[in-house]
């Protein structure tokens, strides 16, 4: 069996099951990788030597019956913001060309006590600060499904590595929508835990206040178990989550202004999907959500300034002139604005828990817009502008209510469905999130 694209729980039953090995696994996967014409595209660096290691040390376990968890021994990559002892991690930059941590990260060091292997790490936007997955400073790896597409980012070489069976799932990180747009857009599942949820320390920064690591995987089991594995948290229990249990509100208003068509329609047959199978619908916008959209420019950019000014400001010619702008706008807003806007947004993050009492979660479009050209975005700085903020719009409202949120695939390509849960319901947004698959599946 071809257990390359298979969803990493299922691989990590076939290790327990002795019908694979962790060191088969991992050298499947590094061979599928080194020949893959796109290889450079999509990986930074892999890691063999560790991740032969590893897998070496998973199958001695399992032999010994002695596994540490469900995905012990099951092969992942990471995203090249997230430190990695000995290797380089340069988070898609010229900037931090050279820069070797001398330890992991704590959500890696987790991983390893899981049992987990590291396959090596993936490209990305420059230090995280876009949507759309492109990057002509290191990389821009093919969108899994029409190469001549954005892959979305900025976790793109992350996604793109699991939809073409180069890892069992991924560790990426999400700020305005990094994890759930380059999800969509590839076919699988990203889930955005909330802000403090996992351990920070190790993962190059971009804005901390609203800064997440999380997974990209197959499945919404995926996602929950390595959640609990990169947050040193028990295992969520998934089993009984039933969709004819769920009280829904699709957010209405902003999510479908200037909306793509397939988007919406891949929506919409979700929602019907969900409705055929017991799941409450209700409709509302909630002011909260169109008086936070605003706030943005004011706390994005200025948090994402103040931390790399120092290195944009010595060498701005080795970034790419979009990613640069985005980064010099936070310049322009003053210290007043942007303790204001904050607390303008806590204000609003009340409104919103107040609005939504009553729903198991939010539902909306992950991604307002199809996947756009990536050479025109490559070339045209307006359209590059303008598809940005459309990619983020709809997974930034996630960020800014300070919410957990999760995309699933939806029947149509490149097309997701997001759902969005309370601050600090992490494990019950999961539990929806089964649910919604389990409908969506039928």
């Amino acid at each position: 069996m071809d257990w390359l694209t298979k969803p990493a729980c299922e691989q990590g039953r076939a290790i327990m099951a002795g019908l694979v090995s962790p060191v088969d696994l991992t050298d499947a996967y590094l061979d599928a990788t080194e020949h893959h014409p796109d290889r450079d595209l999509i990986f930074a660096r892999l890691t063999p030597e560790r991740a032969r290691s590893e897998a070496i040390a998973a199958h001695d376990r399992a032999k010994a019956e002695q596994r540490l968890g469900l995905l012990d021994g099951v092969p992942i990559s990471w995203k090249d913001n997230i430190d990695t002892a000995g290797v380089a991690t340069e988070a898609g930059s010229a900037l931090l060309k050279g820069r070797v941590p001398r330890r992991d990260a704590d959500i890696l060091r987790n991983a390893d006590a899981a049992g987990l292997v590291c396959l090596g790490k993936t490209h990305m936007t420059e230090l995280a600060f876009s949507g759309l997955g492109v990057n002509p400073i290191t990389a821009t790896p093919p969108n899994a499904l029409d190469p001549a597409l954005a892959p979305g980012g900025s976790s793109s070489g992350s996604a793109v590595s699991v939809a073409l069976g180069l890892a069992a799932a991924t560790i990426g990180s999400d700020t305005g929508g990094s994890i759930r747009a380059p999800a969509a857009w590839n076919g699988l599942v990203g889930f955005k835990p909330t802000n403090d949820a996992v351990p920070s320390r190790g993962v190059v920064p971009l804005c901390p206040r609203f800064d997440v690591a999380g997974p990209l995987a197959r499945t919404v089991e995926d996602c929950a178990a390595l959640f609990s594995a990169i947050a040193a948290a028990p295992p969520v229990d998934l089993a009984g989550a039933d969709p004819a249990r769920l009280r829904l509100m699709v957010l209405d208003g902003a999510p479908f202004e200037e909306a793509d068509e397939a988007p919406v329609a891949a929506f919409e047959e979700a929602v019907e999907a969900l409705a055929r199978a017991g799941a409450g619908i209700a409709r509302a916008a909630p002011r909260c959500v169109a008086e936070a959209m605003p706030l943005s420019p004011l706390l994005f950019a200025p948090e994402a300034y103040g931390i790399w000014s120092a290195h944009i400001e010595e060498a701005p010619e080795a970034m790419y002139p979009p990613v640069l702008e985005r980064f010099r706008a936070g310049k322009a807003v003053s210290a007043p604005d942007y303790v204001a806007a904050w607390a303008a947004l806590d204000r609003l993050r009340a409104q919103w828990a107040e609005a939504v009492a009553g729903f198991d979660a939010v539902i909306l479009p992950s991604v307002a817009i199809l996947p756009p050209d990536r050479e025109r975005l490559l070339t045209d700085a307006a359209f590059f502008a303008s598809q940005n903020l459309l990619t983020l719009r709809n997974t930034r409202i996630g960020n800014l209510m300070g919410l957990p949120a999760m995309t699933l695939p939806t029947a149509r390509p490149a097309c997701g469905i997001m759902a969005m849960g309370a601050r600090g319901g992490d494990r019950r947004l999961l539990r929806v999130a089964q649910a919604i698959q389990t409908a969506l599946d039928a």
